[in-house]
């Protein structure tokens, strides 16, 4: 696979994917409900498996992906959409973000003794127990000139999509139906979602409290519970067949799709600026026997190696 052109040449080679359907738009007409499908396919297997973590790491990795694409995948604008957690448990810290375009990335990191008993104790630990607690952030940023948007809850429930859900009921009271799933597969790690929004009526009025709507809003999210994680995962299975499974009732209407893609936005250049931000003493002792001092991107897992002989402070 060729580096995608908008990384620098010089970087180590990166898979250049593209998954042309990965989010799939719809609407229930008539009805106070949007929402997106969600399938990284391939894309999924290849993201998560630059990283070494076991595999409950891995499954909650693929879950925020999958989170950061769909809310994405509604930007209007330039920019990103990240989400950060931080918490007092094995893993110490998730982020994972998406641009507008559906460039997608993320990095885990852990306590490795504390994951370690963990996974002795309890093999099959919930999103929680790999968090514990600490906050959840969820932010927008439409690029250097602008500034970003960001809203915090404290981590609450035990999975993921409990946990995004109540940031919106919190932080945007704002009502959504989320499920989220990330499994190895016969073909690989695959995660997906389904995200429903409860959306204001005609003119903009709020709809909650109008019976109608409300029965409409609950129709909807009990035909989403029907959804299996087997279907949602199912590479063979297209999107629009599966949207048509649980609402074909109820006026159902399909967008255009819009894609996702492995989408690390590392480079030379900006790795080699922050290491000139560091005085000379400092370089010294970065460097390594062989002269070399060695960079790796959290986010990919690429390492960058730059002489050090080449490096100088920036002045002043």
């Amino acid at each position: 696979m060729q580096t995608p052109a908008f990384l620098d040449r010089d970087r180590p080679d990166v898979p250049d994917l593209v998954v042309p359907g990965g989010i799939t738009p719809f609407f229930l007409q008539g009805r106070p409900v949007r929402g997106r499908l969600i399938r990284l396919g391939v894309l999924a297997d290849v993201l998560l498996t630059r990283h070494d973590h076991p595999a409950p790491v891995t499954r909650l990795a693929g879950k925020a992906l999958t989170v950061v694409a769909a809310l994405a995948s509604a930007l209007k604008f330039q920019g990103s959409f990240s989400l950060q957690i931080k918490g007092d448990g094995p893993v110490t810290m998730l982020v994972a973000d998406c641009t507008d375009t559906g460039a997608l990335r993320f990095y885990a990191r852990t306590d490795e003794d504390a994951l370690n008993a963990l996974l002795a104790e309890t093999p099959n630990p919930t999103d929680r127990d790999l968090l514990g607690n600490g906050y959840l952030a969820l932010t927008v940023d439409q690029g250097p000139d602008t500034e970003r948007h960001q809203g915090i809850v404290d981590i609450a429930g035990d999975d993921l999509a409990t946990m995004a859900s109540h940031y919106f009921a919190t932080s945007e009271q704002h009502a959504c139906w989320i499920y989220l799933s990330c499994k190895m597969t016969d073909a690989g790690w695959r995660a997906g979602g389904l995200v429903l929004e409860r959306i204001a009526g005609e003119g903009g009025s709020h709809v909650v409290g109008d019976e109608n709507a409300d029965a409409s809003w609950e129709t909807a999210t009990i035909l989403a519970t029907t959804l299996t994680s087997r279907e949602l995962l199912d590479d063979t299975l297209p999107p629009a067949d599966l949207l048509y499974r649980l609402f074909h009732e109820e006026g159902l209407q399909i967008g255009h799709p819009r894609a996702l893609a492995y989408g690390c936005r590392c480079s030379r250049a900006r790795l080699a600026d922050v290491l000139q931000g560091f005085p000379d003493d400092d370089l010294d002792h970065m460097a390594q026997d062989d002269g070399q001092i060695v960079m790796t991107c959290e986010f990919c897992n690429i390492d960058f190696r730059f002489p050090r002989k080449d490096i100088s402070p920036h002045a002043g």
